[in-house]
């Protein structure tokens, strides 16, 4: 995510090494070649001069301390006035309502279904609501089935109407149905089409008008650049949606959306997808996504998603029989599940400040524990409850009911090993997730 982007900048940056001042000359240079960056980017040429003219005035008007190299002081200025760009702070839905009723808008092919889903899960699983998804494309039908299918797979309700293709109707039915069994919250999916027409916008301003919603959302696909950006002003000067979601932000090696669409639209992003897992949905966080553009990492994102996973009782049963020196493959498996939950490996490396750059041309498959779980699903019970009794000839089984070779089921049981005793030696579970780092960084 924003690799080129990322790349330019940091060159930009470069230009102030070793400068022992800012002067009009290096701020001019340097500024130059970021507004190049923003630019090759598809970030709005008007926000592109705009913030370079913003970050000249901040840089020439600062008095840098010796302490602080001009380089250092260069990178906080963009730092801060990319987050003031994007917007500042996070902006949260309005939950509020008997039902609260959310539209979602936005072209075909945008992933306004399948967002839909990840925002009825995450209402669910983080907000503790009892959401109900509304099928309102009446000329798609695989949306329709889409959005059944995403309803059955996280555990909320679908309406829909077979034969009415008047989605005003529909919507406010499936409000109707939403009160009579007690769901707090509406999510109503709409109909888009590949490009505006008068026709589109007619029908979803009228759906608007009827039901009143506390929140319209409009999504876009972010790798669209500029075009996103474009459609988006479009559409708020329609319908005077309340936030913005960019999907497949996670393709998104330019960047030029997300930096460009609050200052064109004047609208907050409220959320950014990340991956087409139901779970792959983040609340939009400006300075955080400064960091990340910047090549900062994003710490505080990775340790949420790590407290998402954490289980307080879990943790302490673990730390027992770690302290115990009974830590098995059971267990073992389960820390693998847990990791995988907080999404691709690769995402969450790069969060990890300097990172991202390393890991550039690499490639983390998200079935990089593919192997390691295949081989611990090839032992029986016993056999992962009690490691020490895998001796040759069940290695051999093993090596073959997990398509492996002996001397893989030997590395990973060594390594198993190896971690089992410096776990032992460890007095906080804190940890824990260290030596599973530790683990992975071995197999490479």
């Amino acid at each position: 995510m924003f690799e080129n982007l990322s790349e330019r900048l940091e060159r930009s940056f470069k230009i102030l090494k070793g400068q022992g001042r800012i002067t009009e000359i290096n701020v001019a240079e340097t500024l130059k070649d970021i507004r190049r960056a923003l630019l090759d980017a598809d970030v709005n040429y008007k926000t592109a001069r705009s913030f370079t003219e913003t970050v000249k005035e901040k840089a020439l008007g600062q008095n840098v301390l010796t302490a602080v190299k001009p380089q250092q002081m260069m990178v906080k200025i963009v730092h801060d006035e990319l987050a003031k760009l994007m917007g500042g702070t996070s902006t949260d839905i309005e939950l509020k309502g008997n039902p609260a009723i959310i539209l979602i808008a936005g072209l075909q092919g945008s992933g306004k279904t399948t967002f839909s889903g990840k925002l009825a899960n995450l209402i669910k699983s983080k907000r503790g609501k009892h959401p109900m998804l509304v099928a309102g494309d009446v000329y798609r039908p695989a949306a329709i089935n889409q959005l059944q299918v995403l309803g059955e797979q996280i555990g909320v309700p679908v309406y829909t109407e077979e034969g009415n293709t008047d989605p005003v109707k529909i919507a406010k039915a499936g409000i109707k149905e939403a009160k009579a069994k007690g769901h707090d919250v509406v999510i109503i999916d709409t109909a888009g089409r590949l490009a505006i027409d008068e026709e589109m916008m007619n029908e979803i301003s009228a759906i608007k008008e009827a039901v009143k919603p506390q929140e319209t959302l409009f999504v876009v696909d972010a790798m669209t650049g500029q075009d996103a950006v474009n459609t988006a002003k479009e559409f708020n000067d329609r319908l005077d949606y309340d936030g913005v979601v960019l999907t497949k932000l996670d393709g998104d090696t330019r960047g030029g959306a997300a930096i460009s669409i609050r200052s064109v639209v004047e609208k907050p992003i409220k959320f950014v997808g990340m991956g087409e897992k139901m779970d792959a949905l983040d609340v939009f966080h400006p300075s955080r996504m400064a960091d990340r553009i910047l090549g900062m990492g994003d710490i505080v994102s990775l340790v949420e998603k790590a407290q998402e996973q954490y289980d307080a009782e879990e943790a302490k049963k673990l730390q027992k029989k770690i302290a115990k020196n009974q830590f098995n493959f059971d267990d073992f498996m389960g820390q693998i599940r847990q990791i995988k939950k907080m999404g691709n490996l690769k995402d969450l490396a790069a969060m990890i400040p300097g990172m991202g750059k390393m890991l550039k041309n690499v490639d983390i498959d998200d079935d990089a524990f593919k192997g390691v779980e295949a081989i611990i699903s090839s032992m029986t019970p016993l056999e992962r409850q009690q490691p020490s009794i895998i001796n040759g000839s069940r290695r051999k089984r093993i090596a073959a009911g997990s398509g492996t070779s002996i001397q893989e089921v030997n590395r990973l049981i060594k390594q198993f090993e190896d971690t089992r005793k410096a776990m032992r030696m460890m007095t906080q579970g804190k940890n824990l997730s260290k030596m599973m780092n530790s683990f992975m960084m071995g197999r490479k």
